[in-house]
């Protein structure tokens, strides 16, 4: 039987990722009238953009081990705050002291952070204190910094939709598997949907790699080698809020030393664990006890709070020289121009942080401008990012202010944690519609509350499957493995919190999802 032609598509540039920068680039290049695909193995942010503690970092962080990248935040910090207010919670941070820290370090952070041009204001510890109570009696010294919390979710999609509006494509649950490269050049590159097995070829006058972790094989697929050194970060989120503002312990970076508020709830985090694979990784027991007990040290609290949920990400570093701590490799990006390897239209962008995504979409589009001769001004530096539907449901407490606006009682709440009724579901499937990608119980969970409150997906996962039935969006046995699929990414998260409220939550969920509804899976995932 002779295989069907693969779908052709042509553009100007394929950027392959799409994580926050290759979102960020995607509605750069359009703003700047470059035809673009974004084209993503799984769905958005399904790599380091998804599994970070969503700090909009001030800088101070850095001022020792990486003065570049401290100074990079701060502008960035600064502009994304005028520029995607609405993906930006402006909680202000700390950074406290505790008996037993390097005092050399505490007296020079002020000069340091001067010198680099970051804010920083030193408070008496009774004045942190008063600002945040939960903070340590045992508080040497603190200094305010602009931090703030910013919604990565959120971010994507607004650049996504964005991006889409001024004519780029998304190609969700693509992968790149091939390139043709003839005469120091990538002539198409071959796309599989892992959903469908479909095949699309894309004819592109230039391609991005994007991928973060993932650069090395999508490298690899152009013939070059691509050195990366994978440091995996894993991070606990709290049932309830801990803290006003961001916390940071005033020190060189180590393991949980940061606190970052996220909506209702807090963010705890993080390691640097050096691992070898891509394939399998996920927070461990010895991880989540390293980050309680440095955690409590500023905050005692989290000594006996309810965690609800444990994840990793994985930083993609960039030919790291050998060292015992990951985190003394620069967090500046890497921009890698492939035609010293002999192929003229392929480059890399890695590394870097969250805080400076749109800074490193603006240096790719701009040396892609000169790559091709037609210099376009940046417009990502004063044109904001709007306000879409498409990002609007990552929000904490606004699916329920919207119920309660609404009282329709035809609107059923699906998810009781988070309170998002049906209405809201509905909203969030038309959304994926439009952006080319699949209704599935993750795609919903990725962009929405559904799944991330106290019990986990307990209860919701089941209604929401239910409801998704109930208007022909699943068929079959497809929903039942959606269910599974979206029960044991949590279960992930739960496992290494087996104590205490988690361990009943889990007993709970196994009653009923063995139990009653035989939803094991076959095997550990």
């Amino acid at each position: 039987m002779t295989q069907p032609k693969p779908h052709l598509l042509k553009t100007g540039v394929l950027i392959i990722g799409a994580g926050v920068t290759g979102t960020g680039l995607a509605r750069d290049l359009s703003l700047r009238g470059i035809p673009c695909i974004l084209a993503e193995r799984k769905d958005f942010n399904a790599g380091a953009s998804g599994g970070n503690h969503g700090l909009l970092h001030s800088g101070a962080r850095y001022v020792v081990s990486d003065p570049s990248a401290a100074v990079e935040c701060q502008k960035e910090n600064r502009l994304l705050k005028k520029l995607a207010p609405q993906c930006i919670e402006e909680t202000g941070g700390l950074f406290v002291a505790v008996e037993g820290d390097d005092e050399n370090y505490v007296a020079d952070f002020a000069a340091l952070c001067a010198r680099l041009g970051i804010e920083s204001q030193a408070l008496e510890a009774s004045e942190a204190r008063d600002a945040e109570p939960a903070l340590s009696e045992k508080i040497i010294a603190a200094f305010k910094v602009n931090d703030a919390a910013i919604d990565p979710f959120k971010l994507s999609l607004e650049n996504i939709s964005h991006a889409r509006q001024h004519g780029a494509v998304f190609l969700p649950h693509s992968r790149a598997v091939q390139f043709d490269c003839r005469n120091h050049r990538v002539r198409t590159v071959l796309l599989t949907d892992i959903k469908t097995g479909r095949h699309t070829t894309i004819e592109t006058d230039f391609v991005v790699n994007a991928s973060g972790a993932w650069s090395g094989e999508v490298a690899a697929l152009a013939g070059i080698r691509l050195r990366m050194v994978y440091s995996k970060g894993s991070l606990l989120v709290t049932q309830s809020r801990m803290a006003g503002q961001v916390i940071n312990r005033l020190r060189r970076p180590t393991d949980g030393d940061i606190l970052v508020p996220g909506g209702t709830v807090s963010i705890l985090g993080t390691t640097s664990v050096r691992i070898e694979s891509l394939t399998d990784y996920r927070p461990t027991v010895e991880e989540v006890d390293q980050i309680i007990s440095e955690g409590a040290l500023m905050i005692p609290a989290l000594e006996n709070t309810r965690f609800i949920r444990a994840y990793s990400g994985i930083r993609p570093l960039l030919d790291a020289p050998a060292t015992d701590d990951d985190r003394s490799v620069s967090r500046g990006f890497a921009l890698i121009d492939h035609a010293a390897e002999g192929v003229d239209n392929f480059a890399t962008i890695t590394g870097g942080k969250l805080t400076t995504y749109r800074l490193m979409a603006e240096k790719t589009a701009d040396f892609i401008c000169r790559r091709f001769g037609t210099p376009r001004p940046c417009r990502t530096q004063t044109e904001p990012l709007p306000v879409t539907s498409d990002g609007r449901w990552t929000e904490p407490g606004l699916a329920p202010r919207f119920w309660l606006k609404n009282r329709n009682p035809d609107d059923v709440i699906l998810c009781e944690c988070e309170m998002i009724p049906q209405s809201v579901v509905d909203s969030i499937v038309q959304s994926i519609r439009n952006q080319g990608a699949r209704t599935d119980l993750k795609s919903i969970g990725l962009r929405s509350r559904i799944g991330k409150g106290p019990c986990q997906g307990a209860f919701c996962s089941a209604r929401l499957t239910a409801y998704l039935y109930d208007q022909g969006l699943l068929d079959a046995r497809h929903g039942i493995e959606d269910l599974k699929t979206f029960l044991d990414a949590r279960w992930r998260g739960q496992k290494p919190l087996m104590w205490g409220g988690p361990l009943i939550q889990a007993e709970l969920q196994e009653a009923m999802h063995c139990g009653l509804l035989g939803l094991e899976l076959e095997e550990e995932s």
